[in-house]
């Protein structure tokens, strides 16, 4: 499972350093460059609901295989794409893949490890495999981009879904499906989808068409309408819902997928201005810019490392409120780059203070999701957590995205496009500092692992089996 997260997250940043590549090879517009991005992050969002819900529904081992599957195939197509609509196509497909797989990973993780030591050190291996994927793509990214070219960027997913598949086939073991009592529901994912893309697209879109205009008017007026159909067919669905809406009265269920949102938000964008202001400002090369985001990787690592470390001893919503503000303080001092800075005064230093802080919240965060949740609902509350990531960093990305857009304004330069990365990093610490006030008012106070689920942790698997 640790092997599937790191692929899904790798391929969540590993196209970032190639997007000036691949812009200038397909044709990209500024703005429609950030589709590569969205087109993933949208269709795994809006359909990780309902691959959790499959998983719940049709065995997880199936539903991963299949996932994967689908997931390397477009990963191939991608590597192969000669414009920009077959690219987008291909991550979209990508992100479907991504939203069967995902949630029957992390459900199958969450029943082996339901409480105690083993399942904090669990979800710490998985974070800080998770964390690695998101860093390390950037590294990854960078050296295939300059040394190989873009496409590889694409084609990279392809043996380590492979791979994947090879180990889920061997080492996972096939457990029975959960009670079929009704068909999925189809239709609610649809509305899901579709509302979420039409909502970023309307906010993507304010470069062209300011706030007030008659079609970012009925862009996001359609967008709620889809979005409140969705809610509606949740209630009143004869199918099974592809969300219990009363899952949300669990206090952890909601707070710790509101913080994800926020977090999921402040970290996408984070990602494509860090990379952008070292190529597009500073000059810096692809291979280079990926160098240097291995600081970042190795401190989301070693918070997460801490993180199963102070697991034993601190609650979970003591660990979001640590790492959040670690978190929040790093990113403002990122908002404080400069078009004349360097790596060593400019970068490594919030990189630092900021991966440490996100390390810290990655295993909590997953943990606390799942807490109280029937063992049938696992993967649905697994997909929902997935959800709240995939869609709050599309929608996070497309506003701050924009908002940096109208700040560099039509002479681009890079004191001007320094301007407007330094302001989409300073709104991320504000997102996370909104993070950091749901976990304490939202989350209740709990504490660590019990001492009789510490000592009942001694014991091996195979001896409670």
């Amino acid at each position: 499972m640790a092997v599937v997260q790191f692929m899904v997250s790798l391929d969540l940043s590993v196209v970032n350093v190639g997007l000036p590549q691949m812009s200038a090879g397909l044709g990209f517009s500024a703005v429609g460059l950030t589709w590569v991005i969205h087109a993933y992050a949208l269709t795994f969002g809006g359909l990780l609901l309902l691959g959790g819900k499959a998983a719940d529904r049709y065995g997880r081992k199936p539903v991963l295989l299949l996932g994967l599957a689908l997931f390397g195939l477009a990963s191939l197509a991608g590597g192969f794409a000669q414009e920009p609509g077959q690219l987008v196509a291909a991550r979209a497909a990508q992100g479907i893949g991504a939203a069967a797989l995902a949630p029957a990973a992390l459900a199958l993780l969450t029943t082996t490890f339901p409480a105690g030591k083993e399942r904090v050190r669990a979800f710490g291996i998985w974070s800080a495999t998770n964390a690695a994927g998101g860093a390390l793509g950037v590294l990854i990214g960078g050296l295939l981009t300059e040394y190989a070219g873009w496409r590889w960027v694409m084609f990279v997913s392809v043996p380590m879904a492979a791979c994947a598949l090879a180990l889920t086939w061997r080492a996972v073991a096939a457990g029975p499906p959960a009670v079929r009592a009704a068909r999925p529901d189809v239709l609610g994912a649809v509305l899901a989808t579709a509302g979420m893309m039409l909502l970023v697209f309307g906010i993507v879109r304010i470069d062209r068409y300011a706030w007030s205009s008659p079609v970012t008017v009925a862009t996001l007026a359609v967008a709620a309408v889809l979005l409140a159909a969705f809610v509606l067919v949740e209630r009143t669905t004869a199918r099974e819902p592809l969300i219990r809406l009363g899952l949300f009265a669990n206090r952890s269920v909601a707070g710790a997928n509101a913080y994800n949102l926020l977090v999921g938000a402040a970290m996408a964008a984070a990602f494509y201005f860090a990379s952008l202001y070292l190529q597009r400002v500073l000059g810096t090369g692809p291979a280079l810019t990926g160098v240097e985001f291995l600081p970042f990787a190795l401190g989301v690592v070693a918070g997460s490392v801490l993180a199963v470390k102070l697991g034993y001893r601190l609650a979970p919503r003591t660990l979001l409120v640590v790492g959040g503000l670690l978190t929040a303080a790093g990113f403002a001092w990122f908002g404080m780059i400069s078009p004349d800075g360097a790596f060593v005064t400019d970068v490594l230093g919030p990189s630092i203070v900021a991966s440490v802080g996100f390390g810290l919240c990655l295993g909590p965060v997953v943990s606390t999701a799942t807490v109280g949740v029937a063992a049938r609902e696992t993967g649905t509350a697994s997909g929902l957590l997935n959800s709240s990531r995939q869609i709050g960093a599309s929608l996070g990305l497309a506003a701050l995205g924009t908002v940096a857009h109208n700040r560099t304004g039509r002479a681009v330069t890079p004191e001007t496009l320094n301007d407007g990365y330094a302001l989409g990093l300073g709104l991320g610490a504000v997102l996370l500092l909104g993070a950091v006030l749901i976990a304490l008012t939202v989350l209740r106070r709990t504490g660590p692992p019990a001492r009789a689920e510490q000592a009942d942790d001694r014991v091996p698997l195979s001896a409670r089996d």
